[in-house]
C-alpha cells in the first residue's frame, strides 16, 4: 500500500509549557520537573519517532516515561491513542486493530514500526480513548485537539486551579478522569505527583503530604476505600479540594464527606461527565452539596445541559443532552474512521434528568444502560444474549452493585452468571441470578423494569459469597464474613499462618497459584482475576503449579528441624531461616497494613496473640502434665533466668526468640514518630535497623556464636531484621545489596559451611525468586507443612524422642509431621478466634 505523510498539524500546543517555565509541573520520585524541563523531555521523545504525523499508543501508565509519550504525541500533532498499562490482551487487540505507528509500552523502548502513518489521520483528530465498558472493544472515542484543550481549560476555571496547585494520581491515566486531572493542571501551570500507590496505602498519604498535594480525585470506590483507610483522621493542611467523578455517590455520602471536608479544610466537588464529552460536562459547586446532594449541578464553562422531554412520560423529565466545544466528533471502530471529521454536535448522555432550583439531576437511565464497578454496560444487548443463548425468557436490570439476571427456571443459572460475567467484564459475585417464573409486566404487557429493580434491591443483601469464591476463601481462613470488596487481607489483619492456608486455597479458586502480591490485592480484584481465570482456563486438572517461594521454604525448614532432631539427615539451620521468614513476612503484613499507628499496632498485637495462644497452650500443657518444661518456658522468659547449658528448657528457643523480636519491632515502628519515618523510608528504615542488630551480634559474640549464643534472642535477631529488609528491597540493585549483607552476615556465624548453606541458599531464594513450579501434589503438600509449622515445632519435640530411642528414625519424622498438623487443626477456631478479638470490629 501507499504510505501517504501525514505532517503535524500546524497549531499551537495544546498545553502552554512556555508560559509557566519555571513552575513545578511533574512530581515523581524525588525528582520535580519544572514545566520547562517537561516540555523539553517532550520534545525530545518527538523528534526520536521522526516529524511524519503518525498514530502512537500509549500505555498510560502513573508514572513519568508514560505522560512524556503521551505528551509527545498530544504536543506535537500526533494521534495518541491511550491503554491500560497492566492489560496486554486489552492491548495486543488495540494493536491489531487499529496497527498503531508507534507503540510505547511500558517498561519497554519505543516501538517506532514505520516512518510514516499507516493511516489517513483527520487534522483535527488528536485523542483516542476507550469508553469505560469497553474493555478490549476496539470502538474508541475520536477526540480533537479543542476537545482537550477547552474541556481542561473549563476544568481549571470551575475548580479555581494556579500554578500553586498540585494533584496527586489516585486515578489511572488511561480513564478519561485520570488524564482530565493532568490536562486540567498542565494548563493552569500546576503540578501533578505521580504514582501507583492505592489510597489505602499509607506510603500514598506520606506522599502526599510530603508533595504538598492539593488535590485529590476519586470514583465512588474510592471513597469506600477512604473510608476503611483512615482518610477522616488525617491531617492534610494542603489538600483544598477532593473532587468525584466516575459514577453517581448516594445522596448521604455527598453530604458526610462534604461535612467533613468542610471541618478539615478542603471542598467536596461533585462533578459529571463521559468520555465522549472528553471528561467533564457539570459540576456541584461546593457550598450546594448540603442542600442538593443527589444533584449534577450546572454545565461547566462553555458549555450547555438541555433536556428532550419527549423521550419520557414524566412530566419535567427527559433525555439529559449537552453541547459544548468538548463533544467529541464521533466514534472509531476501525482505522477507516481515523479520517473522519465532526459527526456529533451533541451529546445524548442516556441519562434521564430533571431541573430543579436551576440545577440538573440524574433519575434514571434511558435505553437500558447501566454501570457497575464504572464499566457502562448495555442491558438490552446482554439481555438479546441471555434470551438466544439461555433462556427466551430471560430479563435483566442493574443496580450499582451488581448485575441481576431473572430467568425463568433454575436450569441455566451456571450459563447466564458466566455469560454475564464474560459479557460485562464483571466479577461472577457482582452478578445476581434469580429464578422468577412470571416476570411482572406493565399495564401495557411490556416488562416491567421497576419492579424488576425493586427484586434486586431486595436481593443485594450481604452474603459469604459462594463456596468456591474469593470471598468464601477469606471468609474461612480470616473468619472475616463482613469482609468488604475493597478489604486486602493484610488490610483484614492477615499474618503468616493464614497467608499459607489462603494462598492454597486462592491458588485452587485462581485455577493457579495467587499472583504475586495478591496480599495486597483486594477482595473485587481477586474475584475479577478469579472469573478471568476461569473464562480462560477450563475444567483441566493441573498437573503442574506455581508455589509462593516463602511457602516452600517454610515447608522445607520445618521439615529439615524435624529431620535433624530425628537423626536422620543433618541439615541444621531450618529455624534460623524461619526466622528470616517470619521477618519478610512481618514487613509484608504487618508493617503494610493500611492505617495510621494505631491500626499497625491492633494488625500486629492480633498476629503475635495468634502466635502466643496456642503455643502457651501447649507449652503449659506439656509443663503441667509432663514436667518437662518450667514456668520461664512457658511464658517465653526462659532466657532472662536459665544459665548457659543446653537442657529442655533451651528447646523452645525459637519461639521464645520470635515472639520478643517481633513484640520489639512492633513497639519500635508503632512509635508515631518512627512510624511515619518507616512509611516514607521503608528500605533505608529497615537498613538502619539490620546494622543496629548487626553491632548487637558482633558485640554479644563477634564473627561466630557459640553452641548456645546461637539460640539467643540478642544473637540471633539480625536474621528477623535481615528478612525485614528483603521485603523492602523493591529493586534491583537494593536486592544485590540485601544479598551482599546477607551472605557478610550468615557466612561464619555457625563454622558449619552446611548450615550456613542451607540458611543463606533459602534466603537468596526468598529475595529473587517470588514463586517455583512444582507439581500440583507438591504444592498442596507443601501448603500443608507449611501452614502447620508452628504446631509442628511446638509438638515434635514431645512426639519423636520415644521413637527414635526404639529406632524408628522415619516413623518418628511421620508422627511429628501428623500430631503438628492435628494439633493446628484442633486449635485453629481458636486461633482465629483470637485474632478476631484483637482486631476488634470495623
Amino acid at each position: 500500500m501507499t504510505l501517504t505523510p501525514q505532517r503535524p498539524v500546524l497549531a499551537p500546543p495544546v498545553l502552554d509549557h512556555a508560559r509557566f517555565a519555571d513552575a513545578p509541573a511533574v512530581v515523581t520520585g524525588d525528582r520535580i520537573l519544572s514545566h520547562e524541563d517537561l516540555a523539553g523531555l517532550v520534545a525530545e521523545r518527538a523528534r526520536s519517532w521522526g516529524s511524519d504525523r503518525r498514530l502512537v499508543l500509549v500505555e498510560g501508565a502513573n508514572d513519568l516515561d508514560a505522560v512524556v509519550a503521551y505528551l509527545a504525541a498530544l504536543q506535537h500533532g500526533h494521534v495518541a491513542l491511550v491503554v491500560p498499562d497492566d492489560r496486554a490482551a486489552q492491548r495486543d487487540a488495540i494493536v491489531a486493530a487499529y496497527d498503531p505507528d508507534v507503540v510505547c509500552a511500558a517498561g519497554s523502548p519505543d516501538d517506532v514500526r514505520r516512518t510514516t502513518s499507516a493511516h489517513d489521520l483527520h487534522p483535527d483528530l488528536a485523542l483516542l480513548l476507550s469508553t469505560s465498558g469497553t474493555t478490549g472493544s476496539p470502538k474508541l472515542v475520536r477526540l480533537s485537539r479543542d476537545n482537550v484543550a477547552s474541556n481542561a481549560a473549563a476544568i481549571a476555571d470551575y475548580l479555581a486551579l494556579t500554578p500553586a496547585d498540585r494533584a496527586i494520581t489516585a486515578l489511572p491515566l488511561h480513564y478519561c478522569y485520570g488524564l482530565s486531572v493532568l490536562h486540567s493542571h498542565l494548563v493552569a501551570g500546576a503540578s501533578v505527583v505521580l504514582t501507583d500507590l492505592s489510597v489505602v496505602d499509607e506510603c500514598f498519604w506520606d506522599l502526599a503530604a510530603r508533595a504538598g498535594a492539593t488535590t485529590l480525585a476519586g470514583v465512588p470506590h474510592t471513597f469506600d476505600l477512604l473510608a476503611t483507610s483512615g482518610f477522616e483522621e488525617r491531617d492534610l493542611p494542603t489538600l483544598r479540594q477532593v473532587t468525584q467523578a466516575g459514577g453517581r455517590l448516594a445522596p448521604d455520602a455527598v453530604r458526610r464527606w462534604s461535612s467533613l471536608g468542610r471541618s478539615r479544610g478542603w471542598d467536596l466537588v461533585v462533578m459529571y461527565g463521559a468520555t465522549e464529552a472528553t471528561a467533564r460536562m457539570a459540576y456541584l459547586p461546593p457550598h450546594l452539596t448540603t442542600d442538593h446532594p443527589g444533584s449534577i449541578g450546572v454545565a461547566i464553562p462553555g458549555g450547555r445541559l438541555r433536556l428532550d422531554e419527549g423521550v419520557d412520560e414524566r412530566a419535567g423529565v427527559g433525555e439529559l443532552v449537552y453541547s459544548g466545544p468538548n463533544v467529541m466528533l464521533g466514534y472509531a471502530h476501525s482505522p477507516a474512521d481515523l479520517g473522519r471529521g465532526r459527526e456529533v454536535d451533541e451529546l445524548r448522555t442516556g441519562d434521564l434528568a430533571r431541573e430543579v432550583d436551576g440545577l440538573f439531576e440524574v433519575v434514571g437511565r434511558l435505553n437500558r444502560r447501566g454501570k457497575v464497578f464504572g464499566l457502562r454496560l448495555d442491558l438490552d444487548a446482554l439481555e438479546r444474549h441471555l434470551q438466544a443463548e439461555v433462556d427466551r425468557r430471560a430479563r435483566v436490570v442493574a443496580t450499582d452493585r451488581a448485575v441481576h439476571v431473572f430467568l425463568g427456571s433454575g436450569r441455566g443459572t451456571a450459563a447466564a452468571r458466566a455469560l454475564t460475567a464474560d459479557q460485562c467484564g464483571l466479577p461472577a459475585h457482582a452478578v445476581q441470578v434469580t429464578v422468577l417464573p412470571q416476570v411482572p409486566l406493565t399495564g401495557s404487557g411490556k416488562a416491567d423494569y421497576a419492579a424488576l429493580a425493586l427484586l434486586a434491591d431486595e436481593a443485594e443483601t450481604p452474603s459469604a459469597g459462594p463456596d468456591g469464591s474469593v470471598r468464601a476463601a477469606f471468609t474461612r481462613v480470616l473468619g472475616r464474613p463482613d469482609a468488604r470488596d475493597s478489604d486486602s487481607f493484610v488490610g483484614l489483619g492477615g499474618d503468616s499462618l493464614s497467608y499459607v492456608e489462603l494462598a492454597t486455597r486462592l491458588a485452587d479458586v485462581l485455577g493457579g497459584a495467587a499472583p504475586a502480591g495478591w496480599h495486597t490485592l483486594n477482595i473485587g480484584e481477586l474475584e475479577l482475576l478469579a472469573s478471568t481465570t476461569a473464562t480462560e482456563g477450563g475444567d483441566e486438572p493441573r498437573r503442574w503449579a506455581r508455589l509462593d517461594t516463602t511457602v516452600a521454604l517454610r515447608a522445607l525448614a520445618i521439615l529439615f528441624v524435624v529431620t535433624s532432631h530425628v537423626d536422620l539427615l543433618h541439615l541444621e539451620g531450618g529455624a534460623h531461616l524461619l526466622l528470616a521468614l517470619a521477618g519478610y513476612n512481618f514487613a509484608r503484613f504487618q508493617l503494610s497494613s493500611p492505617g495510621g499507628a494505631r491500626d499497625r499496632l491492633r494488625h500486629g498485637l492480633s498476629g503475635l496473640a495468634q502466635l502466643l495462644v496456642p503455643s502457651v497452650l501447649w507449652v503449659g500443657a506439656v509443663a503441667l502434665v509432663l514436667g518437662s518444661y518450667d514456668l520461664t518456658t512457658a511464658l517465653f522468659v526462659r532466657e532472662l533466668v536459665n544459665d548457659t547449658e543446653w537442657d529442655d528448657q533451651w528447646q523452645l528457643w525459637f519461639l521464645e526468640s520470635l515472639v520478643w523480636i517481633t513484640a520489639a519491632a512492633l513497639a519500635l515502628t508503632c512509635v508515631p514518630a518512627l512510624h511515619r519515618l518507616e512509611r516514607r523510608t521503608p528500605f533505608r528504615f529497615a537498613l538502619t535497623l539490620l546494622a543496629v542488630a548487626a553491632v548487637a551480634r558482633f558485640a554479644e559474640v563477634g564473627l561466630r556464636a557459640g553452641p548456645t549464643q546461637r539460640y539467643t534472642t540478642l544473637v540471633v535477631a539480625f536474621f528477623f531484621v535481615l528478612g525485614w529488609l528483603g521485603a523492602r528491597a523493591d529493586t534491583t540493585r537494593r536486592r544485590w545489596l540485601v544479598s551482599a549483607l546477607a551472605a557478610a552476615l550468615t557466612i561464619g556465624f555457625f563454622g558449619q559451611p552446611h548450615r550456613e548453606a542451607i540458611v543463606l541458599g533459602g534466603f537468596l531464594l526468598m529475595l529473587w525468586l517470588p514463586t517455583v513450579r512444582v507439581p500440583a501434589w507438591a504444592a498442596r503438600a507443601a501448603g500443608v507443612l507449611a501452614g502447620a509449622s508452628l504446631f509442628i515445632y511446638l509438638t515434635h519435640w514431645q512426639v519423636y524422642p520415644p521413637l527414635e530411642d526404639a529406632g524408628h528414625q522415619w516413623l518418628a519424622l511421620a508422627a511429628s509431621i501428623a500430631v503438628g498438623i492435628a494439633y493446628g487443626r484442633v486449635v485453629r477456631p481458636l486461633h482465629k478466634a483470637v485474632g478476631r478479638a484483637v482486631l476488634g470490629s470495623r
